[in-house]
């Protein structure tokens, strides 16, 4: 008889690199030479103002990329993040500077206004069994246009760091003694804890899990469908309001409406460099972050080598391919076990 063993080499399968996965070793170690490649090639790369600059990147990205990896596992997507997270915080901005209302009040209202975008994609998705790229790309045509709409096609401009309500932008960075801190790494560490607990811990994530993995197995094994698509919806709505805030929070200039079409795309490619399958089933929070940083070290590096912005597009979509892929490859490997 033909002799059956463990399938692999003796890296992919030690039980260190299984418990941390393969993929994610491979965006660590990819950080890691972006981040000596980017060193070497300029010396302006390696101030201190730069890691401020990938940690303001990585914040609205990384919130945003957390809620699309649950509509990724689920088996769907959001296109409506990039320009709904801008339309979020243009309304709560429109609300501090033209109707005087309370900083935190419009923190609130960019929030909930996430959240109703995030139940109106699961309705469209899990109730009216609307394909998921059409469902949201039409959220994200909507939130464009809300935003304009809301300001009267006016940027808006939240309080600044020196003047009343500007205590927000504490949140994410301080001065102290002239340096900036950026404390907002603090708050991006607790929600990547928090929802990989929701994910691999609770009943929602693991539905979510099992939804992607196959829908109708789920739907045969009592999984109640509809709720647990709808609150991947429903997530990704409210991180994409977080991401309102920490966008308006870290970047000193006005929120400008009509913008955030694009940026669903970093959030997405974060999500899949990860390890985030797009056909649904798997995915991480921790590896979204590693691919977040991936994301922020391509932007935030490319210019300091020279490389405009034609050319970080293209590379970006290189690394993409390359990360998807991976994915396939990946689903090909399992299929065939």
């Amino acid at each position: 008889m033909e002799k059956t063993g463990k399938k692999g080499n003796a890296f992919t399968n030690n039980p260190i690199v299984r418990a941390i996965g393969v993929q994610r070793i491979v965006v660590v170690l990819a950080v890691i030479l972006l981040a000596v490649f980017f060193c070497l090639m300029s010396p302006a790369f390696r101030q201190y103002s730069t890691l401020v600059s990938i940690l303001d990147y990585s914040y609205y990205i990384t919130f945003m990329a957390i809620g699309v990896t649950f509509c990724l596992i689920s088996g769907g997507n959001d296109l409506s993040v990039g320009t709904g997270m801008i339309c979020y915080a243009l309304a709560g901005g429109y609300l501090v500077q033209q109707l005087n209302a309370p900083v935190w009040v419009g923190m609130i209202v960019t929030i909930l206004l996430g959240l109703c975008f995030g139940v109106l994609n699961g309705v469209m998705v899990s109730i009216m069994n609307l394909p998921p790229f059409i469902a949201t790309l039409c959220s994200m045509l909507i939130t464009r246009g809300l935003g304009s709409i809301i300001t009267g096609g006016l940027a808006v401009s939240w309080p600044s760091r020196s003047s009343e309500g500007g205590w927000f932008r504490s949140l994410f960075k301080i001065i102290d003694k002239g340096t900036l801190i950026p404390v907002g790494f603090g708050i991006v560490i607790i929600a990547v804890i928090v929802m990989t607990i929701v994910l691999n811990r609770t009943k929602i994530g693991r539905y979510i899990i099992a939804i992607g993995s196959n829908k109708e197995a789920a739907r045969l094994s009592g999984v109640n469908v509809v709720k647990h698509q709808m609150m991947a919806y429903i997530i990704s709505g409210f991180f994409a309001g977080l991401a309102g805030i920490a966008y308006a929070a870290t970047f000193s200039s006005s929120v400008a409406p009509g913008t955030g079409a694009g940026l669903e795309l970093d959030a997405i490619g974060a999500a899949i460099i990860g390890g985030t399958s797009m056909t649904g089933g798997s995915g991480s929070i921790i590896g979204t972050l590693l691919g977040v940083f991936v994301m922020s070290l391509l932007k935030t590096g490319l210019p300091y080598i020279g490389l405009q912005a034609n050319w970080q597009q293209i590379i970006t979509g290189l690394v993409l391919i390359a990360a998807i892929y991976i994915d396939v490859l990946k689903n090909k490997r399992a299929a065939r076990k």
